[in-house]
């Protein structure tokens, strides 16, 4: 268990690592948040990865009982090791259509942390607040993060190059940085965090937490095709393409992915934001299923495991360099 940081708020403190499992499209569902979250680091899932058809009973509130009922299971047959708190993950863009749905659902489950992104949005964080939640808000730049803490968000979310999906391509020691010359409320640090010596370097930046997404594709619980789980096990950060082609957002891609696709990795167009249409639940979901998402830190990806299993090795690699630089630094 980390020592609490009293600056922070009460879910975001006494996390068995300081570690955020970043919300996969697709990918995230109930099985593999609640095995973040028994693992003791915080798990989340994009609300729009909860589909129905038309007429169907609403999967999201069925998604959030699942993992509310379970994780509470679980503290109450584990008191010493109770599990992280978990979080949903709004898309603020304007053409959510199921936004003000979904803010209703996760009010009314009281979710304790909300990851917002596209857009930062005053009701959106007072949809959270007014049920005791916590916003963390995601940011590629110093801009965006004081207008999503003018906007009424709790924290940020530092999403730096090398970051898997939609990423930033400031580095992240400009980044944290910049954002802790004026900010000191919680603080994650999103790229190439798949290691436990990533993780203890984002924290001696400044962050309070890693957010890591990539690693956690290639785990038993994960709603990922084998073949795609078996692509990050055997690539490396030279395996990665940049690109803003497939959702009008730059982001980070398997180069395999593109290629199987019957696309040239080093020739792609470029699309703009305006190509973004969250109407349907995503944007051009047909592109995001045969294009497959990665972060630049997969390198240290070695086998399909659990995520629980992951979590050690992320929780031993953390606790040996700290143990290693504190040793050094004494001698």
């Amino acid at each position: 268990m980390s020592s609490p940081n009293q600056r922070l708020p009460k879910a975001l403190q006494n996390l068995r690592l300081p570690l955020i499992g970043s919300p996969l499209f697709i990918i995230s569902v109930p099985e593999l948040v609640i095995a973040q979250c028994k693992a003791g680091i915080v798990g989340a899932f994009p609300a729009l990865n909860a589909r129905e058809g038309e007429g169907d009973p609403i999967l999201l509130e069925a998604w959030l009982k699942q993992i509310t009922e379970e994780l509470d299971r679980h503290n109450q047959e584990n008191p010493d090791q109770p599990a992280a708190p978990f979080a949903v993950n709004q898309i603020v863009h304007r053409s959510n259509a199921r936004l003000e749905r979904d803010l209703e659902i996760c009010n009314r489950w009281k979710v304790p942390i909300w990851i917002t992104s596209l857009g930062a949005r005053p009701e959106v964080n007072d949809a959270a607040h007014s049920c005791g939640g916590v916003v963390l808000h995601d940011v590629i730049n110093n801009t965006f993060a004081k207008k999503a803490i003018d906007k009424g968000a709790d924290g940020l979310i530092a999403v730096a190059a090398g970051a898997g999906g939609h990423a930033g391509e400031q580095s992240p020691f400009a980044l944290i940085r910049e954002i802790r010359s004026w900010f000191d409320g919680p603080l994650a640090l999103s790229g190439a965090i798949a290691s436990g010596e990533a993780l203890l370097a984002a924290r001696a930046l400044g962050a309070d937490f890693g957010y890591a997404g990539s690693p956690f594709i290639a785990t038993h619980e994960a709603n990922a095709q084998q073949d795609y789980k078996q692509m990050i096990v055997e690539s490396g950060a030279e395996d990665i393409v940049y690109s803003s082609l497939f959702t009008g957002v730059w982001g980070n891609y398997l180069k395999k992915s593109v290629s199987q696709a019957g696309l040239d990795p080093e020739n792609l167009p470029q699309a703009d934001s305006s190509s973004m249409n969250f109407g349907s639940g995503s944007s051009k979901p047909k592109a995001w299923k045969e294009i497959w998402g990665s972060g630049q830190g997969i390198g240290d990806v070695k086998s399909i495991c659990s995520a629980g299993e992951l979590v050690d090795r992320i929780a031993s690699e953390y606790h040996a360099a700290g143990k290693k630089l504190a040793s050094e630094f004494k001698s």
